[in-house]
């Protein structure tokens, strides 16, 4: 299953990418990052809260506190990337910023060897990591001209800065920390539920925690600064957001399988791919053949991952 439940977070990430886009762009709004968060937080926290009192999953203080590094780096992460929304092209941050899987593979083969992959899964990993690496080397390396042309196309400016680049980059690192020391944390909270499957409550603490960073941004945001919230700028971030926390079940649950770990976590992180698709059918990026070569490095590694689950 753990194909599956990658795929689905593939689909269901690069979906709250596009809306998260369309929510954040706006620059003259400069807490567009924070009030993303508070949409991530009242999403989540309703999951949560369905997850607890219908589904019954276990959840309690300890629980919550043995996840709060891993959330906290995932949170920290997705915050970083919202502020790089705001100064980039979605086709050049969300290539970027999901080279994070690339790393995670390198530390999964690193520490646990490669005498359980085949060279043919070798190959669909390498497949998949040098193509979401290549789509962020594509786009930084892009020709002007069709910079250019791709944001008069989308009528929205963009210049290369400091800002627009660290951001990325900062999830990149933040979110592969999070992913590699996910897998373990996850193994130890099983071992505090009766059941043994400590997945569902991972994922109800992470969104709890994440409710939390809610709340302290509509205290910021609201209470202290006085900004306002607009329903028709707001609505593309709950789409978003309920995109995440769709990607963010799915995910936790991909990655739960140790055995898989060093396939599962290039294959959700080239979620990118769809995320460029996306931009150049609905935010009207425009992208080259190099673009598309990487996407279908991307896309040929995942069929064979799938195949080989099979």
């Amino acid at each position: 299953m753990w194909f599956w439940f990658s795929m689905i977070a593939l689909l269901c990430w690069s979906g709250s990418d596009l809306f998260s886009k369309i929510g954040c762009r706006d620059a003259r709004d400069k807490y567009s990052h924070l009030k993303m968060v508070m949409a991530v937080g009242v999403v989540m926290g309703l999951h949560a809260a369905y997850e607890v009192f219908v589904g019954g999953t276990v959840i309690n203080l300890d629980i919550i506190l043995t996840y709060l590094p891993v959330s906290l780096l995932y949170i920290l992460s997705m915050a970083m990337g919202y502020v790089g929304l705001r100064y980039i092209e979605l086709s050049i941050s969300s290539p970027i910023c999901n080279s994070s899987g690339a790393l995670v593979a390198v530390l999964a083969i690193l520490t646990g060897g490669i005498g359980d992959y085949s060279p043919l899964a070798l190959f669909a990993i390498a497949l998949v990591c040098v193509g979401a690496i290549g789509l962020g080397v594509v786009e930084v390396r892009e020709d002007e001209a069709l910079r250019i042309e791709r944001q008069k196309a989308s009528n929205y400016k963009y210049t290369k800065s400091f800002m627009a680049l660290a951001m990325p980059a900062a999830y990149c690192v933040l979110d592969a920390a999070g992913t590699f020391a996910d897998n373990f944390v996850i193994e130890k909270i099983s071992t505090m539920v009766a059941s043994g499957e400590g997945e569902a409550s991972a994922n109800v603490a992470y969104e709890l925690t994440f409710l939390a960073a809610g709340v302290l941004c509509f205290i910021y945001v609201i209470l202290v600064k006085k900004d306002r919230l607009v329903p028709r700028m707001e609505a593309p971030k709950y789409v978003g957001a309920i995109c995440e926390t769709a990607g963010q079940f799915a995910y936790i649950y991909a990655i739960a399988d140790r055995e898989h770990l060093a396939m599962s976590a290039p294959i959700i992180a080239s979620y990118c791919a769809a995320s460029v698709l996306w931009s150049r059918l609905f935010l009207k990026e425009k992208l080259s053949w190099k673009h598309y070569l990487m996407i279908v490095l991307v896309v040929a590694g995942i069929a064979i991952m799938g195949v080989l689950d099979i």
